[in-house]
């Protein structure tokens, strides 16, 4: 049995500047408007969510996927939420209980692609 799950999180430029600040080590605050963090289960996802939306609608035109490993028995607490496909499937932590999601980080988040649009 794992005792963690591996997670992704398409990010913009701003994000990522914000957890290389944490060493790698979090993902900073939702701000109001943002109720839910929303990491993926799969890389594919990520993929789509940082290359035709981040890198084409974020005023600083780029997406970057992340991956990290999450504790399962924090996740377990979580259902898994299907929005829209199969494939994607995200977890949704509310805003006030990211400080403990990170917590239950392993490890560091690692940048495994980047998108830039034009």
């Amino acid at each position: 049995m794992t005792d963690t799950v591996t997670l992704f999180r398409p990010v913009g430029a701003r994000e990522l500047a914000l957890i290389e600040e944490s060493g790698f080590r979090s993902f900073p605050p939702r701000l109001p408007e943002q109720p839910i963090f929303y990491p993926v289960l799969n890389e594919e996802y990520a993929v789509k969510i940082a290359r035709d939306w981040n890198a084409k609608y974020n005023e600083d035109r780029a997406g970057f996927v992340t991956r990290f490993e999450v504790r399962k028995s924090f996740l377990d607490k979580y259902e898994v939420k299907i929005v829209g496909g199969r494939e994607h499937e995200e977890y949704w932590i509310p805003a006030e209980e990211l400080e403990e999601f990170n917590r239950n980080i392993v490890g560091r988040i690692e940048v495994i692609a980047e998108f830039r649009g034009e």
